[in-house]
């Protein structure tokens, strides 16, 4: 009997396996279910200028809004959101355009509409003041958000490289980009991994269904997605111009390993803006919110309780 039981556990082991991977599609709305509670999360829907956002929500305390960058998507953020939603309530979008909320023929999402937007969800989600954080565009989003309305910016984290700072060493990215290419526009299932291996310097353990699905969906996007490359490329050093303009306190955490953005774009941080906490995080690349998310947790729950006493 034994014998029998142990034969039926590996079989049905073996079917559960091959329908992970051949009908992925299954297994990624529960895991990512999964991961959302255990931080504290749910998804919620407001609909703003005829985009339907789609954002994450969870705990209670003061408000911070999580920024994803291009490309990226609210769910990038959930692991790192774990440490703080015991202590602060967490706001964590999908910017308008990207991941499930809504991206519109003839809208533009540029930094400037991309600002107003973030002022019209906050005032949606009846938040006056907010501690910002954000990744690459989401940063920069932050950082403009804050220089445009700093009495409701209550502190500002650029959780790796922000977008838009002239680095005195080039990066992979920037020589791609001086060569013509597009390299965060995946065309093929190479392609997309020539991306991973840009934004990340050591990947995450991403499970097999929410990686093909990021895979897919960056494919069949493509050509929409070039769009929106061209808009945020034409203010490719568009924060460099402005960083010195930011008055409140920020936190700078700039991987060592960042081939999107080059670390020795951090001095530009540390020379032109006031109030600045800047570190250059060994071993890590474009994303540290993903690459080492509990480590770079802690230190925005630090620089936060310092921000908020």
């Amino acid at each position: 009997m034994k014998r029998i039981a142990l034969v039926s556990a590996l079989i049905s082991l073996a079917a559960i396996t091959a329908a992970y991977y051949s009908f992925p599609h299954l297994f990624k709305e529960p895991l990512v279910a999964l991961n959302r509670t255990m931080s504290g999360l749910t998804e919620k829907t407001v609909t703003l200028d005829a985009h339907e956002i789609h954002y994450l929500e969870g705990g209670d305390g003061e408000p911070v809004v999580l920024l994803h960058g291009i490309f990226a998507e609210k769910d990038h953020w959930v692991d790192f959101a774990r440490q703080l939603t015991g202590n602060y309530r967490i706001v964590a979008p999908d910017l308008p355009g990207f991941g499930e909320s809504s991206r519109l023929t003839g809208q533009r999402y540029d930094y400037a509409a991309q600002t107003e937007r973030l002022k019209s969800l906050l005032d949606a989600l009846g938040i006056q003041r907010a501690h910002l954080a954000g990744n690459s565009m989401g940063g920069t989003i932050a950082a403009m958000f804050a220089i445009r309305y700093p009495e409701r910016a209550a502190s500002v984290a650029l959780i790796g490289a922000p977008h838009g700072i002239r680095s005195s060493q080039l990066s992979k990215m920037d020589r791609l980009i001086d060569s013509g290419k597009a390299p965060l526009i995946a065309n093929t299932p190479a392609e997309f991994d020539e991306m991973m291996s840009l934004v990340f310097a050591k990947r995450p353990f991403l499970p097999y269904p929410i990686l093909n699905d990021a895979q897919k969906g960056a494919i069949r996007n493509a050509e929409s997605n070039l769009r929106l490359w061209r808009e945020q490329l034409k203010d490719r050093h568009m924060l460099h111009e402005r960083i010195g303009e930011l008055r409140v306190r920020t936190l700078a955490l700039w991987g060592s390993h960042d081939q999107v953005f080059d670390a020795s774009g951090a001095d530009v941080l540390r020379r032109q803006v006031k109030d600045v906490d800047v570190r250059v995080i060994q071993g890590i690349g474009h994303l540290p919110m993903m690459e080492a998310p509990k480590d770079t947790s802690l230190i925005y729950a630090d620089f936060l309780r310092a921000a908020v006493h």
